[in-house]
């Protein structure tokens, strides 16, 4: 059975129901066609792929996630086909970041590369290959879905209109919520320690020359904690992404040589490439921050109790400690207020906020002043400082005089939903769609791609 809004020629569709003969490794392997949409065949081994990935990254895959993987694909196809015919390019820089941080993944998953292979049986370049076929479509089909939805606008007026659509039991519940100043102190980096950092990444970079792993070294040394249990390995990324000291010794490199020593605002570093793409690199590298005495945060300690002391006493506001003595640039100019990085407002959930800053502020009132304490920076830089609780927004449901974002971002992605769906339907109805019948069982989200 065939299910198409025109009924096409006959011998079109016998020939669609043929399997036909790919190469997989050094095995030939027939592939089912399981759908056509327009010019865009998908086969049997697409879903397979997305399936095996899934499994890979430890998720349970039945027949309700087969057919769910089946019906993307099928979106996927009807995205791709619009987005030939309106010339879209697809990124290649995205594409190669996509497929190497999906291997980096799901290779973490497996426990190694050799697993990964395994896993998937065959080697790793025609992995690479292969995914980089599936993220260019992707690639393209994002950009479609992007072009579709960019035009929708919303205002003010119709962010109201939609909140009282709708009854209020409707909308999400709001977390806890504290919008914080602070006045931070970096603590001294003298000469001496400095100077130590460089001599045990001297050693280190000397053990490496002289035949030990650098890897090895990165998992027992380096202080970045996420890429040391890599073996101190960053994956493929753009030169434009890496602090600049860090990817113009970088990119000075070829595959196998290890960097001099390089200072950034991280900390120093030594950098061993693996692999060099044009304006993209994947490389190792061993991290270590200068660690300071007890003196030298004592002193950095003492500083922020006295400039708290002048702001308890009213003699200067906190506003003007801010600028008189923080040394944050990120907050230095914003009278001290914080701004979460992830929302970019100036509101943090319990979750968002450095942990050393929650465990100060959850014993705190609105109002006040702490006393000084050590934490983070933005960059994970030690620091010292002091904060005021400036607002506290106790959990309840969002509402619009309190929200506004939250209810602008449901209002605006249910217009672009609906937007998107409208333009689905109207394309259905007029694309080429061939399912094959074993797929027919499937309980489709979208009920129009069964005709």
């Amino acid at each position: 059975m065939i299910y198409n809004m025109r009924k096409p020629k006959k011998f079109i569709l016998l020939a669609l129901c043929f399997t036909f003969s790919t190469v997989t490794g050094q095995q030939n392997v027939l592939d089912k066609v399981l759908a056509v949409v327009g010019n865009e065949a998908l086969l049997e081994s697409d879903v397979e792929v997305e399936l095996m990935q899934l499994r890979a990254q430890g998720q349970q895959v039945d027949g309700d996630v087969r057919c769910s993987v089946f019906e993307q694909l099928l979106l996927q196809k009807l995205l791709l086909t619009q987005a030939k015919l309106d010339s879209l390019k697809e990124n290649d820089m995205m594409v190669m970041q996509e497929v190497e941080q999906r291997i980096r993944i799901i290779t973490a998953q497996l426990g190694s590369t050799q697993e990964l292979e395994k896993y998937f049986g065959k080697p790793l370049f025609r992995i690479k290959e292969e995914w980089t076929e599936q993220m260019r479509e992707r690639s393209l089909t994002q950009q479609m879905q992007m072009n579709i939805v960019s035009a929708v606008l919303i205002t003010p007026r119709d962010v109201e209109v939609f909140y009282k659509s709708l009854p209020r039991d409707s909308f999400p519940m709001v977390p806890d919520q504290y919008v914080i100043q602070q006045i931070a102190k970096y603590p001294p980096s003298g000469s001496e320690v400095r100077f130590q950092v460089r001599e045990r990444l001297l050693e280190l970079r000397e053990r490496v020359m002289n035949g030990d792993n650098f890897r090895s070294l990165a998992v027992m040394y380096s202080e970045d904690l996420a890429s040391a249990r890599r073996g101190g390995e960053l994956g493929m990324r753009l030169r434009e992404e890496l602090t600049k000291p860090f990817a113009d010794a970088a990119f000075a490199l070829k595959p196998g040589q290890v960097s001099q020593i390089v200072e950034t605002e991280f900390g120093f570093h030594i950098i061993q490439m693996i692999e060099k793409r044009d304006e993209m690199a994947n490389v190792r590298h061993i991290l270590i921050r200068p660690t300071f005495s007890t003196e030298t945060q004592q002193e950095a300690s003492r500083l922020l109790d006295s400039v708290a002391a002048l702001i308890r006493s009213d003699s200067i506001s906190f506003e003007r400690g801010v600028v008189l003595y923080s040394e944050d640039k990120n907050t230095r100019l914003s009278g001290g207020y914080v701004v979460n990085q992830q929302t970019l407002s100036i509101r943090f959930e319990k979750d968002q906020l450095i942990p050393n800053d929650y465990y100060v502020l959850r014993d705190m009132k609105e109002g006040e002043l702490s006393t000084p304490f050590e934490s983070k920076d933005n960059s994970g830089h030690d620091i010292f400082k002091i904060i005021k609780l400036k607002e506290f927004i106790p959990s309840h449901r969002a509402n619009f005089e309190q929200d506004y974002m939250v209810i602008h971002d449901i209002a605006k992605n249910r217009k672009q939903q609906a937007t998107f769906d409208a333009w689905v339907d109207k394309h259905v109805q007029s694309a080429y769609i061939f399912i094959e019948p074993d797929m027919c069982h499937c309980n489709f989200n979208r009920k129009e791609w069964v005709r």
